[in-house]
């Protein structure tokens, strides 16, 4: 599909609209380790980026046989929620690239609405997506599996065929090609090849992004 062809551009928000992926790697390897998972921060980016929090506790307790704590997505979510209040910072050009191109747009992300709706406000973005914001805990499977994005386009009243993704992860990058949609990888978060693997078309700066296209930024 040529770019004028598309009618929706789906954002991830986690490394594609923020810049939380070292963020939330970072509290959440924290916490596993405080727990008793020897999970590291690498791990964490290599295994768990584009995931759910209840995907990646999967993992953890696929990894050593047992299950994370009761109260564990609270202490999870806690941390993470004070980070992004502290530190969190827009990814490098995404405003004037989203102001570039003059389609309709929403954020699909694999957080919580209340974790996407702080993320979005405290980097100023908020303004740009309205309530056209879903999440992973609307649908009964995230990411790897098409439902989130193809929840977001039946929301939007778009087909499948006529939205391009912009993703930063391996998972979302999956889940936007098994949607059926076209997808966009941005390499902030470091899979270049893992992107380009899923059938993505990567780029490095979102200054590229409207030209990608078909808009002058």
């Amino acid at each position: 599909m040529k770019p004028a062809a598309y009618e929706l551009v789906i954002f991830d928000c986690d490394g594609v609209l923020v810049d939380s992926e070292p963020l939330a790697n970072r509290v959440l390897s924290e916490c596993f380790q405080a727990a008793g998972f020897p999970i590291t921060y690498e791990t964490c980016v290599a295994n768990m980026v584009g995931l759910s929090l209840p995907s990646c506790f999967k993992l953890a307790k696929e990894w050593y046989g047992r299950e994370v704590p009761d109260d564990f997505f609270d202490v999870v979510q806690a941390r993470t929620y004070q980070a992004i209040r502290e530190e969190l910072q827009p990814v490098p050009g995404v405003r004037a690239a989203i102001e570039a191109i003059p389609l309709p747009r929403c954020v699909a992300s694999s957080s919580e609405l209340d974790k996407i709706a702080l993320s979005l406000n405290k980097t100023e973005l908020a303004h740009l997506f309205g309530d056209k914001v879903f999440s992973a805990r609307q649908v009964p499977r995230g990411k790897p599996f098409p439902d989130l994005f193809l929840f977001a386009a039946r929301q939007m009243g778009i087909e499948a065929d006529k939205c391009v993704v912009i993703e930063d992860s391996f998972y979302g990058a999956q889940a936007a090609r098994a949607a059926g949609m076209s997808v966009l990888g941005y390499t902030g978060s470091g899979f270049a090849r893992q992107l380009a693997d899923a059938g993505a078309q990567v780029f490095d700066s979102m200054s590229a992004l409207p030209g990608l296209l078909g808009f002058r930024a």
